[in-house]
């Protein structure tokens, strides 16, 4: 891969009585270069992660920038990521990741909500993309995926880890996160 090409890593923070999470993104180059930064909110506990992954993409207005990556498929408690929906509307592929093995939400979203709101979080978990996994330096990755087929996330992924296991544009976006979080 090019030292130029650029991804977008995507995190989130919030604290225990928020009601809106902090959504981070942060453009690195492959070469692990930083050179843009983005701010944006999605409710806790809400439908509109999508959504405000998109407008915080094209707040950005960075059309070099190549990939999508978001750090998990179920951000600020259980707002659900579509990363097919969202690879449309930005028309980039999204790579979800996440860092650890996993029976599923469908228990925990069982736990979390009842009635029409758990009835549209399960609906909307069932029609995700399989969960692939791969290993970056010994690490174990797994993600879903918009736009973009298994192997060349895997790729992309792999080129975007420096070490840790997690890759480079959403350990910082994970950072920034934390630290606009911090300031609210």
């Amino acid at each position: 891969m090019h030292s130029g090409v650029r991804a977008l890593g995507v995190a989130e923070s919030y604290g225990p009585d928020a009601t809106e999470s902090t959504l981070a993104g942060v453009v690195c180059r492959a070469d692990r270069v930083v050179d843009g930064c983005s701010f944006g909110r999605c409710t806790v506990g809400g439908t509109d992660v999508t959504d405000a992954v998109a407008s915080l993409y094209q707040d950005l207005e960075r059309e070099d920038v190549r990939y999508c990556l978001v750090s998990g498929i179920a951000l600020a408690w259980y707002n659900l990521l579509e990363p097919e929906r969202l690879a449309k509307r930005i028309d980039r592929p999204v790579i979800a990741v996440t860092y650890e093995e996993s029976d599923g939400l469908e228990d925990a979203l069982g736990s979390a909500f009842e009635g029409d709101e758990l009835a549209d979080r399960l609906e909307r978990y069932r029609r995700l993309p399989e969960r692939h996994g791969t290993t970056v330096d010994g690490h174990d990755l797994f993600f879903r995926t918009g736009g973009i087929d298994q192997m060349e996330a895997a790729t992309v992924l792999e080129q975007f880890t420096v070490e840790g296991g997690r890759p480079e544009p959403l350990r910082v976006a994970r950072l920034v996160a934390r630290a606009g979080a911090a300031r609210r």
